[in-house]
C-alpha cells in the first residue's frame, strides 16, 4: 500500500508563475540578480530596477530581454519620488504586477549608533521606506484581483542585531530598519491575507556578495572571519545569492497561498 502511494505522487510541484509579471527592486547584481533569474526560468515576466544601467543590462540580457518580456529600468530608488515614477513606468492598469521583491537595502555606512537621528532616518527610508511607496501603489491591483505576492528581503540582523563595530561592522541603524520591515511584513500580512495578497519575507544571514563588507574583509583578515564563521554560523560558511533565491521563488507561488505574514530566516544556523 505504501509503495502504491508513493507511485501515484506527483514529482513536480506547480509553483503557478508562468507568465506571471514581476518587479525586482536591487535586481543588478546579488541577491536580487538570482531571484530575478530564478524566476525567468519559472517563466515569469521580469521587471528589475536598480542604479547601474550596465550591470541592469547584463542581467536583463541573462533573462532573455524584451523577446521573453523582461523590462529593466536605471534608477536610484532612494531619491524622493523615484519609486513612484518606476512603478508608473514599470506597471500599468492593463498589466500590472503580480509580485514584487523588494530587494534594496543597505547600511549606507551608518554605524554609529549615535548617529545623527538624520542618519537614522535615512538608512529607515532605504531601508523600508521604498517598499511602504511601492506597496501602496502596487499592492491595491492585486486586491482587485484578489492574488498576489509581496516578498521583502530583510535580514537575520532584525534578530541578531549587530556586533560592535570593530569586530563585525555594527550597522546598528540597519539592524533597526530591518527590525522595522519585519513588523511592517507581520502587519500588512495579515491586513492583505483575505485578499490573498501574501506578504512575506526572508531573512539571509552572513552572504557572501562581491564587493561588500564580509567580501572586503574576507580578502584582508581571512582568518579573522574564519574565526567568526566557526563561532556564530553552524554550517562554518558563508551563503550565496543562489541559496536564498528558492525560497523567494516559492514564497512567490500559488504554493505559498497560507504563508500570509511568514518571515524566514536563512542563515546557515546563525549561533
Amino acid at each position: 500500500m505504501c509503495d502504491q502511494v508513493l507511485a501515484n505522487s506527483p514529482t513536480t510541484m506547480d509553483l503557478g508563475l508562468t507568465n506571471k509579471k514581476v518587479l525586482v527592486t536591487g535586481g543588478s547584481k546579488g541577491i536580487g540578480a538570482a531571484i530575478a533569474k530564478a524566476l525567468a526560468a519559472e517563466g515569469c515576466r521580469v521587471s528589475i530596477v536598480a542604479r547601474d544601467v550596465d550591470k541592469l543590462r547584463i542581467v536583463w540580457q541573462s533573462l532573455g530581454g524584451q523577446a521573453r518580456g523582461h523590462q529593466y529600468m536605471p534608477i536610484d530608488l532612494a531619491i524622493p519620488g523615484a519609486p513612484t515614477r518606476a512603478a508608473q513606468t514599470l506597471a500599468s492598469p492593463t498589466d500590472p504586477f503580480d509580485i514584487v521583491v523588494h530587494n534594496v537595502g543597505g547600511a549606507l555606512g551608518c554605524k554609529d549608533p549615535l548617529a545623527p537621528v538624520e542618519d537614522w532616518q535615512r538608512v529607515w527610508a532605504f531601508n523600508v521606506g521604498i517598499a511602504i511607496e511601492l506597496n501602496r501603489l502596487l499592492i491595491p491591483p492585486m486586491q482587485k484581483r484578489r492574488w498576489g505576492r509581496v516578498i521583502h528581503i530583510s535580514s537575520i540582523s532584525a534578530e541578531a542585531g549587530e556586533g560592535r563595530r570593530e569586530l563585525y561592522g555594527g550597522a546598528h541603524p540597519y539592524a533597526a530598519a530591518k527590525a522595522y520591515l519585519n513588523a511592517y511584513v507581520k502587519g500588512l500580512g495579515r491586513e492583505m491575507a483575505s485578499s490573498n495578497v501574501i506578504v512575506t519575507a526572508v531573512m539571509p544571514g552572513v552572504i557572501l556578495s562581491e564587493g561588500k563588507y564580509w567580501d572586503k574583509l574576507h580578502q584582508a583578515e581571512p582568518e579573522r572571519v574564519q574565526a567568526f564563521l566557526a563561532q556564530h554560523v553552524a554550517i562554518g560558511r558563508f551563503g550565496t545569492a543562489e541559496e536564498i533565491a528558492p525560497f523567494v521563488v516559492f514564497l512567490a507561488s500559488q504554493q505559498a497561498s497560507f504563508a500570509a505574514g511568514t518571515i524566514i530566516p536563512i542563515d546557515g544556523g546563525r549561533m
